[in-house]
């Protein structure tokens, strides 16, 4: 294809997606209610326990609730619209593949995707924690109004942090099957990988809630050592292909 054909298949294919998230966000846009509700959880709760509406969900202009409700579609319409444009960026991509890079692109999404929403999963059994938490240091008489458009980032970069983090283990078997990193080398880092799951879980659970925070370090760390064993078996397997490869004498 000349650059020009690319260029226009490259418009199609970003006029599909472009489509599918439009769909995708009219979709979340009738289920922001829910999930308003849900993201305000703790400041019920907050409320509950101080007996006082000292604690609430502001907005400060008068198209802040609409711009929230916005900006909650557009999010989980960009998640509802995954399945079409990543096909979309992969139909375009795929052409100029070799049928190994294809398998293993193929293999990265397939481990990413669940791993990075199984994290946003955890994030969202942690997030109310953490707002818990950072209530408790409000001095006596004072009043928590948060800004809807602050909370609203809080929750979701929060959430979004910590499904990153469960694909950090796929970019490091990525890593290894790209002979940049062998399986022993990223083995031996182990002690400083539980030191950054540690402090990481610490960080992103409450400190009092000691078992949200062993949990999820815990998760982080066996996908760690889990990433390491799958680099090792690959690099074995590179050297046994090696050695058939080579004939007797040079491999004497």
């Amino acid at each position: 294809m000349s650059l020009g054909q690319h260029l226009v298949e490259l418009r199609r294919r970003l006029m599909f997606a472009a489509i599918a998230l439009v769909v995708g966000m009219v979709v979340a846009f009738l289920i922001t209610d829910p999930i308003i509700h849900w993201i305000t959880g703790p400041i019920r709760q907050i409320t509950e326990e101080r007996g006082d509406n000292f604690a609430a969900l502001n907005f400060t202009a008068v198209t802040s609730a609409f711009d929230m409700r916005m900006r909650i579609a557009f999010t989980i319409g960009l998640f509802l619209s995954a399945p079409v444009w990543l096909w979309q960026i992969w139909a375009f991509i795929m052409p100029g593949l070799t049928r190994k890079e294809i398998r293993y692109t193929v293999g990265f999404v397939a481990a990413a995707v669940p791993l990075f929403f199984a994290g946003c999963y955890v994030g969202v059994l942690v997030v109310p924690h953490v707002i818990e938490l950072m209530w408790g240091f409000t001095p006596e008489g004072g009043v928590n109004f948060y800004n809807a458009p602050d909370y609203y980032d809080f929750v979701f970069k929060l959430m979004i942090v910590i499904g990153i983090s469960f694909v950090l283990p796929v970019f490091l078997v990525a890593l290894n099957m790209a002979g940049i990193m062998s399986g022993r080398a990223i083995l031996k880092g182990w002690r400083v990988a539980i030191i950054i799951a540690t402090a990481f879980a610490a960080l992103a659970t409450p400190a009092a809630d000691v078992v949200s925070m062993l949990m999820l370090a815990g998760i982080l760390v066996v996908l760690f050592f889990a990433a390491a064993g799958l680099s090792m078996l690959f690099d074995r397997r590179k050297a046994k292909r090696a050695a058939q490869i080579l004939p007797p004498e040079a491999s004497a």
